[in-house]
Order: structure tokens, then sequence, then C-alpha cells
């Protein structure tokens, strides 16, 4: 399973009610944040989400109301008594942002490892049991949404186990993925089975990657940063979208739920033009500080 905490909903700065964007995921005993802008501990904390576990930290791009609350977060970790490494993973331009954040931080006690990724260029990065995609989407600056996927091994075929002799004691290794014994996963497991996908963009216009990336996904975190359908032209010219863009894009990449989010300061009420995106795509809502939600396997 994953579970799902999106700590804020706003874009541009924080304002009372409404954090900036930022979301936390935890698989397995571990968790991951994707942007951490400006208020991020406050808004952790408010929604119950510790970082003591947390080992990876994603960026979308380096404006910030995206990055402002890099500095205090890692010397709040750090205050934590944490020596275990934290990996800080972003487009061009964030090892020089961990180097500024180093001046005003630099009493940081456990190692921060940084990916940079390639401009214009899917990447996945292995996470033990679970693996983050970076895809290219369309801003002002280098940006990148993330997909998180949950992967799910083969069915257990006890049946195929016991005609190879296979011992019964080493079933329960090799149902975990182990080669164990002189034996493998493969010649007992099924074909891989649906697993979890989420995937997070905010700060872009429709783009291929998004729709490709997103393609079946449990759920597609997107921005909406103006509700109103005749600011069209602003989105445009700042590089967003609209909530009807937003609900086509789940509609295109067939999601199965779409939380919209980053909302313009002037975007006051958002619930007033939530309609407008669920008669395009029915299972949208809005995104809110704190929603929770955990993302199951779907029985087969």
């Amino acid at each position: 399973m994953l579970d799902v905490c999106l700590l804020g909903c706003g874009g541009t700065m924080p304002l009372p009610g409404r954090w900036l964007t930022s979301l936390v995921l935890r698989c397995n005993g571990h968790s991951l944040l994707i942007d951490a802008g400006e208020g991020t501990q406050i808004a952790a904390r408010e929604a119950g989400c510790s970082f003591k576990n947390l080992d990876t930290i994603c960026l979308t791009h380096l404006h910030a109301d995206h990055t402002a609350g890099l500095p205090g977060l890692l010397l709040t970790m750090g205050n934590m008594d944490r020596t275990d490494p934290v990996t800080l993973i972003g487009p061009p331009g964030t090892k020089r942002l961990l180097e500024a954040v180093k001046t005003i931080a630099p009493e940081l006690v456990f190692p921060v490892w940084v990916t940079e990724l390639e401009p214009n260029t899917t990447q996945t990065i292995p996470l033990g049991d679970w693996e983050i995609t970076a895809f290219p989407v369309n801003h002002t600056v280098p940006c990148f949404g993330y997909q998180a996927q949950v992967p799910r091994a083969g069915r257990f075929d006890p049946v195929r186990a016991a005609a190879l002799g296979i011992p019964k004691q080493l079933w329960r290794h090799l149902q975990s993925g182990e080669c164990v014994g002189g034996f493998t996963p493969q010649q007992v497991l099924g074909a891989p089975r649906r697993g979890i996908k989420l995937v997070y963009s905010t700060d872009t216009r429709p783009a291929k990657a998004l729709y490709r990336c997103a393609e079946g996904a449990d759920l597609l975190i997107c921005e909406g940063m103006y509700g109103e359908a005749d600011k069209l032209a602003k989105a445009k010219e700042t590089c967003h979208m609209t909530f009807q863009e937003a609900a086509k894009t789940a509609l295109r990449s067939n999601v199965r739920e779409l939380w919209l989010t980053h909302f313009s300061p002037s975007l006051s009420r958002p619930g007033e033009y939530l309609s407008q995106a669920a008669a395009i795509f029915p299972n949208t809502s809005l995104g809110s500080n704190g929603r929770r939600t955990t993302l199951h396997f779907t029985e087969e």
C-alpha cells in the first residue's frame, strides 16, 4: 500500500488556511517528500506527519514556493540526531541550491546525496520496494512531474513449487523475491500483477510526458492554478493549467481519481469552479491541507 498526504494546496505563496503544495508518500516504513515550500514544516505538524523516516526529497523545480522550506527542514532533521543520508532529487541547479542552503545551514550532520535530473528526459530512480519516475513538463523553467509506483509480483504457484521439489520452508523467501536454495522467484511466480501508481505534477501546461506517465494512475494530483475558464490566456502565459485542462488530462490519461492543487492566491473559492472540472472528469475533487488517502493493491 501507499500512504498519501497532501500537506497543502496553494501556489505562489502560503495563505491563512492554505499551505503551499507539498506531498508526503509512505511505503513500507520509508517516506518521500515532493517539494518543500515555505511553511512545509508547519503544514506537516498540522497534518501529523513526521519526517523521522524521510529518506528522499524530490523537487519539481527551483522556484521559491517549492524550495524555500528546504533549509529549515534539513536543519530540523539534523536536530533529531539524524545520521542516515537523505537523497535530494531535482532539476539542473539542485546541487547549486544545496550549496546555497549550506551557507545558512552549515551544521548539517548527515550527508545529502544529490541526483540532478537530465533536462527533457524521463528517468526512473529505484527506491527499494518502490520506484520514482521523473518526467519533464512544460513550465517557464526546467520542471519535472513525479510518478511513484509500487510494483506487485505475480501470484505464487504452490503446485509448481511442489512439482519442482522446493521445500516449503523456502516458499516465503521466493514469494518475497529472494533467490534461495538454488531456486529463483521466476520459477514459482506468475506474471507481475497491477501495482500502485500515483502521479504528482504542478507548474505545467498540458504535456505529452504527463499524459504518458499518468496513464492508468490510481491517483493524479495535478495543478489547477485557475478555476475560471476565462483565465486560459493567463494560464498559457504563465505555463500553468486551469481546472478544465487538468480534468481533460485526467480523462485523456484514464486515471481513476483526480485531486486538484496548486491554486492561485487569487482563487479564493476554488469550490465554486469544481463542477466545471467534474463535468469533464467526474471523479475530480479539491486538494486541501492535510488531505490523506491510502492506495491499496487491487484484488486479482
